[in-house]
């Protein structure tokens, strides 16, 4: 049997076998666009920039977030209605020129004007026959206040008010005998005094003629007067001299017995800008001012100078003319408070 050409034969079937066996290995290294290997690698790569977009849209966000972070961190104008402003009873002025005085505070009381008080007394001793005002009533000069019969010429004669004024004192009843005492004291209040006590270190301070600012720390109003009369001497029970300033009081807001502070005015200095003393708050360890904006109110830091008991300099932060609130500037620093509580909650 002929060993060779069967060897050969088959050495030549395995060879072709082996070179397709190779070729099928290539085939299967390159999928085609419709292979399952294609589809998943497509999907992959949808998947990747899928991914790649979700990142970029939430770097948005976050940018966004940040943004609207920061809007709320500054702060934005407090907004009130006109309803709102007029409840809360804010005012609004023009910052601007002002004097600022150097003074001299001290205390008095509020007495009647001795010079404008009468007391009447019967011009015959006799019996009263009628009384037409009482203590309080206010009088017209010439009104009657009663009248009285003369015991020597039994006529009746009338009681006149000798000024306009109030009635501050009644002692006389209808049926009694006036004897010689004093029926009626008439007081005109339409000015008053303000008694102080002076100190003999201020003596020399305090002249007849100087500008006088009184105030109520009660009531919060204030007027400007005069004083009229330093004692020459002093008391020896208090060690203290009588000093007096004239004040006018024709809408009777001063009544006869308040205590009230006096600021006698030693010298007086002109600012450009100034604002009132109320409107100054404290905000974050700064002074501030609420400035009028566009849209509400806003916080101005500013920097102080001179002061007394009405108005502060604005060295810096305020230009002349802009407008601040000037009373009761403590409500909106309660309203920017509850704005900053609810952001952190």
């Amino acid at each position: 049997m002929n060993i060779l050409p069967t060897t050969i034969a088959r050495f030549l079937l395995a060879a072709a076998l082996l070179t397709l066996a190779a070729g099928c290995g290539d085939t299967g290294s390159t999928p085609g666009a419709g292979s399952p290997e294609a589809r998943a690698g497509e999907a992959g790569h949808a998947e990747d920039e899928g991914h790649a977009e979700h990142e970029d849209h939430d770097d948005e966000q976050e940018g966004d977030h940040a943004e609207h972070a920061e809007e709320e961190e500054t702060g934005g104008p407090i907004r009130l209605t006109p309803e709102q402003l007029q409840a809360a009873s804010i005012t609004v002025s023009a910052a601007g020129p002002a004097t600022i005085r150097e003074s001299l505070p001290l205390y008095g009381v509020i007495a009647p004007n001795a010079e404008r008080v009468r007391e009447i007394t019967p011009r015959f001793p006799g019996v009263i026959r009628s009384v037409s005002r009482r203590a309080g009533d206010p009088v017209r000069q010439g009104e009657t206040l009663a009248t009285v019969e003369s015991n020597e010429s039994l006529q009746t004669y009338a009681l006149p008010a000798p000024l306009s004024g109030v009635v501050t004192a009644r002692n006389a009843n209808p049926g009694e005998q006036t004897g010689e005492r004093v029926l009626f004291t008439v007081a005109d209040l339409s000015t008053v005094w303000v008694d102080v006590a002076l100190f003999p270190r201020d003596r020399s301070r305090v002249r007849v003629g100087q500008s006088v600012r009184v105030r109520s720390s009660e009531t919060g109003q204030s007027a400007e007067g005069k004083v009229v009369y330093v004692a020459p001497f002093g008391s020896p029970s208090n060690q203290t001299l009588a000093a007096r300033v004239l004040l006018d009081n024709a809408d009777g807001r001063w009544a006869p017995g308040l205590y009230v502070t006096v600021d006698v005015t030693l010298a007086e200095s002109a600012v450009s800008v100034a604002v009132r003393n109320e409107a100054l708050q404290i905000l974050d360890e700064r002074t501030v001012v609420f400035a009028e904006v566009p849209d509400g109110f806003q916080p101005v830091p500013v920097e102080t100078g001179r002061s007394d008991g009405e108005a502060t300099e604005i060295v810096k932060g305020l230009k002349p003319g802009a407008r601040y609130v000037a009373g009761n500037s403590f409500i909106l620093k309660a309203e920017l408070g509850k704005g900053e509580a609810e952001h952190e909650h």
